[in-house]
């Protein structure tokens, strides 16, 4: 995996992946949260879109953000060949 242009590779791939989801983070916890008052006159099972995306929304693509980073991490890692690393065995 040391090799030069393939490490390279391996690492751009990765920080691309992270710097989207990033983006996705920010904007639901910053973007949503800054049009939270424009956002309480659409409702959701009668709550205001603002609450529901606090309460329910948020940690649900969250939750989403991790699960899609290690799926994508773990393929990554099977195309390029890196091994997971455990300690001193």
């Amino acid at each position: 995996m040391r090799t030069g242009r393939k490490h390279r590779d391996y690492w751009q791939r990765n920080l691309k992946m992270t710097a989207l989801l990033l983006v996705v983070w920010f904007v639901v916890t910053f973007v949503v949260s800054f049009f939270a008052r424009d956002l309480a006159e659409i409702t959701i099972m009668g709550f205001p879109l603002g609450f529901y995306m606090g309460a329910q929304g948020a940690p649900l693509i969250y939750l989403a953000i991790i699960w899609w980073y290690a799926r994508y991490m773990n393929k990554l890692d099977r195309e390029y060949g890196v091994n997971e690393w455990v300690g001193d065995e």
